[in-house]
């Protein structure tokens, strides 16, 4: 595959979504063409925010679409959720522009999954090879992949990327029928007390889940209330836009799980969720009133309540957040690549990523011993 042709296209948007969808396949939604694209098409992902889409894409021998890179060139670092100020001081303190960089990431979306998206596998490579040479040509930084999928990681590390490890805390389905199924494998003082957390977030309220074709324009005024006043607590302001929310509910209504919880028939919370192959994947929350546990039951029992129903073998609550440890979600590890040319600063950064690394095991080690469940 030596006579490969990398070509940068203009935004996601810009390329057949059956093509980049038969690239990325059906298991996870956020590397969809719906779901890039319309952060694209609502404002949210553009250059002016600092997210310049530049897409990678490599045709095939039949002239179709064999390979795709979803990749923007950064302005800054926020929405990313794989910390790297710190890098970017050292390099400005050396007299270095650590922006722009290169970002290989689904926007404000810290889901791990592929981010080397090919028909064929064998053109994975040729992405990675793609990636290190925009960033020379135009005197970029460096090059970051975020939370991928842990089977690709291999091909970061051959290509001679660094590779960073993190931790979120997951949920998994061991073949629960229901959750008190699940309830049975915990600690009795765990148990009790996540019946107590329910039954005190719900008193006085109605939890209803909307998918597909249930999910009306008011719904998602409804969930924009709530998630503008998260984000500005979180962010100062909110990453994505108002209109975002519509064309997801247009684009891919059957791959979203919007939780709302309703005080006589007025919704003053609500978490959204969308739906992969195998997962569900929480991702945002927001309410109006303050309600005790009412984020927990929401965000995290409704989350395994839905995943048993639909069969699903995890629920990926986003990042950070050791409190759902309680919830019986574990600690697992996250990865994320890095490509940093210049040779002093890549020295600097692997010898960090080495300690860092040693740091994270010790500490979803001992997470892990802090786990609900019953031992022996």
């Amino acid at each position: 595959m030596s006579d490969i042709v990398a070509r940068m296209a203009d935004g996601v948007a810009s390329i057949d979504a059956a093509a980049w969808d038969a690239c990325a396949g059906t298991g996870n939604p956020f590397v969809s063409h719906a779901f890039l694209s319309a952060l694209e098409d609502s404002g949210s992902a553009t250059a002016r925010r600092g997210w310049q889409p530049v897409p990678i894409a490599i045709d095939g021998a039949d002239g179709c679409l064999a390979a795709v890179l979803p990749a923007y060139v950064k302005s800054h670092s926020q929405g990313e959720y794989v910390f790297d100020h710190a890098w970017a001081d050292a390099w400005e303190r050396a007299g270095g522009s650590y922006y722009p960089k290169l970002q290989i990431a689904v926007p404000f979306s810290p889901v791990p999954g592929p981010r080397l998206l090919a028909r064929d596998p064998a053109y994975a490579p040729a992405l990675i090879a793609a990636a290190e040479a925009l960033v020379r040509q135009h005197d970029l930084s460096s090059a970051h992949a975020t939370f991928v999928d842990h089977a690709q990681i291999p091909l970061f590390e051959a290509a001679g990327w660094l590779i960073r490890e993190d931790r979120q805390f997951h949920w998994a389905n061991d073949g629960y029928a229901s959750f008190d199924d699940f309830l049975d494998v915990l600690a009795s003082r765990k148990r009790k007390a996540i019946r107590k957390e329910r039954a005190a977030a719900v008193e006085g309220l109605e939890i209803v889940h909307l998918t597909g074709d249930a999910l009306t324009e008011a719904d998602w005024d409804a969930f924009w209330t709530f998630y503008q006043d998260t984000g500005r607590r979180k962010w100062g302001q909110p990453y994505l836009t108002r209109p975002f929310f519509s064309l997801l509910g247009e684009r891919m209504a059957d791959r979203v799980l919007l939780m709302l919880a309703k005080r006589n028939g007025r919704p003053i919370a609500g978490a959204l969720n969308l739906i992969g192959a195998d997962t569900l994947y929480g991702r945002y929350w927001g309410a109006t009133e303050e309600v005790p546990f009412l984020h927990f039951e929401l965000c995290y029992y409704q989350a395994i309540d839905a995943a048993i129903a639909r069969g699903l073998q995890r629920v990926e609550a986003g990042a950070q957040g050791s409190h759902k440890l309680a919830r019986g979600y574990v600690p697992v590890p996250t990865w994320s690549a890095h490509f940093l040319p210049d040779p002093g600063f890549r020295r600097a950064v692997a010898d960090y990523l080495v300690a860092e690394r040693r740091a994270v095991e010790q500490d979803i080690a001992v997470l892990a011993e802090m786990g609900p469940f019953r031992r022996g």
